[in-house]
């Protein structure tokens, strides 16, 4: 394919696999946007190949990933975000095009597991990974969903790349696209014939969630934190009887923290007594030097529990090598205090409904890794409760994308999710993935629900599974690079 083509085909693959990714949620679109990069990348040079996948790479992550500049109010460290994920499109585009051009056999299922394999990898490194914008996160609103029950991301991004693998080959007339398309349309409906358990295992609970909005929109929101906690007391106060055995609070509901400031303290004593349940709330807990996410829980006798954010956002909550980014941007002294990493795992005792039940407490962004999820309910999580803060990102897509890898979860591990934001959009998922409530997509706005979700214990196979399916992926795509390496096949 010409060069001037190929690009032209990148860029609009990027841009339409975009569409997949709330707002939109076109799901289909996800396949037909991956065709074209592989289309375009299929038999040409590595070098070419770089740019092509590049190319993709920028169109899909800069509309994608635009609500980073509202956080940080400048455009350079979005550039920096999305050209760094987009690097390893690239690094897929060119393992592909060197496969493409080596071996005459098994392209469709080799484009399907190098973009999963480089995606698992994009999810890792560096500073710990950044997921956003797997595939499998676009598949929320589609059939491909149930899937997640059995392989988790890396079945739902394998089977929309295989169909789109497919389709790439179906237009060069090779009997392996249809195949592809056949086998991949075969697993969503296997999905859809047995769909995820929905019913308790161990007893029911009524969860109380409270959306209380912030004064002001963008990162000055954090600068009215006693307003913002009372304005919850306030809500909470006027909603009485809320008949719950549990009460949700998003995280930075309390950004001063109620164990050791007073008047802050009184309210969430006041909204507690009021509600007359357990309520789980965030704040931040200052140490010398440094301060941690937490998320506590605060019933009668006050705060009793925490647990503090495992990964940490990097330029977003803390900021590595300080004094050489600074040199780029001066957007990374808005980090004043970095934040530590907690070093236990996301998991809470709550007593409520006659006995401890534990929930798993992934804060905001940690619900995009699979590992920290899954640890979770291994340990024996039951239902999942997801605080986040979505002031800092204005009127962006941000806040849907991140309430659809919750719903993901879900059925990825039968669980029900309790999605709370500060602004919204928050909402309560079944373990099947069906929306119990939720609050307008309008943003900042003030919403509360009381849902009775489903306790359960048992294990999908996606849990079940662990590491084993990203190291399988991992070894087949080290083993189909080494194959084209010391064999070429003749077309």
């Amino acid at each position: 394919m010409p060069l001037p083509i190929a690009l032209l085909l990148s860029a609009v693959g990027g841009l339409l696999t975009n569409l997949a990714f709330p707002y939109h949620s076109w799901w289909f679109m996800a396949p037909v946007g991956l065709a074209l990069l592989i289309a375009a990348a299929h038999g040409q040079r590595m070098r070419r190949a770089v740019l092509l996948g590049l190319t993709w790479g920028l169109a899909f992550f800069l509309p994608l990933l635009y609500w980073s500049t509202a956080s940080v109010g400048q455009w350079p460290p979005w550039v920096a975000l999305s050209t760094l994920q987009a690097l390893f499109i690239a690094a897929f585009a060119a393992s592909y095009a060197f496969v493409s051009t080596r071996l005459k056999r098994g392209g469709v299922v080799a484009a399907a597991v190098l973009w999963v394999a480089f995606e698992q990898l994009r999810g890792i490194m560096p500073f710990g990974g950044f997921p956003w914008g797997n595939l499998a996160f676009s598949q929320t609103e589609g059939p491909a969903l149930n899937l997640a029950a059995v392989g988790g991301t890396i079945l739902v991004s394998g089977v929309v790349a295989l169909a789109a693998a497919g389709a790439a080959m179906l237009v060069r007339a090779r009997p392996s696209g249809l195949i592809a398309l056949a086998v991949s349309a075969g697993l969503v409906v296997g999905g859809l014939v047995f769909p995820p358990e929905l019913a308790a295992e161990t007893g029911t609970a009524r969860v109380a969630v409270v959306q209380g909005s912030v004064p002001v929109q963008g990162a000055e929101a954090l600068g009215v934190a006693r307003d913002i906690t009372a304005n919850y007391r306030r809500i909470v106060e006027e909603g009485v009887p809320w008949d719950a055995d549990l009460m949700v609070w998003p995280e930075s509901a309390a950004d001063i923290d109620p164990r050791t400031d007073a008047g802050v303290g009184e309210d969430v004593r006041r909204a507690q007594a009021a509600v007359d349940a357990p309520i789980l709330l965030g704040t931040q807990r200052y140490v010398e030097d440094a301060r941690y996410n937490e998320f506590i829980l605060w019933g009668p006798d006050g705060a009793t529990a925490a647990y503090a954010k495992q990964h940490p956002v990097p330029f977003g909550e803390y900021m590595p090598y300080r004094d050489f980014f600074r040199m780029l941007s001066s957007a990374v002294d808005r980090i004043s205090t970095d934040m530590a990493a907690g070093t236990e795992p996301a998991v809470m005792t709550v007593p409520m409904v006659g006995r401890d039940v534990v929930l798993g407490t992934a804060i905001c962004f940690e619900v995009v890794y699979d590992d920290l999820i899954r640890e979770a309910v291994t340990l024996g999580a039951e239902a999942f409760i997801i605080p986040t803060n979505n002031a800092s990102f204005g009127f962006s897509q941000e806040s849907t994308q991140q309430l659809a890898m919750s719903r993901f979860r879900a059925v990825e591990h039968g669980r029900a999710v309790v999605h709370a934001s500060t602004v919204g959009v928050s909402a309560v998922f079944a373990p099947n993935g069906a929306v119990l409530a939720q609050s307008s997509d309008e943003l900042y706005t003030e919403w509360s629900t009381v849902q009775e979700i489903p306790l359960r214990a048992t294990l999908t196979w996606a849990t079940m599974a662990g590491d084993a399916p990203r190291t399988v992926i991992w070894v087949l795509a080290v083993l189909w690079l080494g194959m084209a390496i010391v064999r070429k096949e003749k077309a």
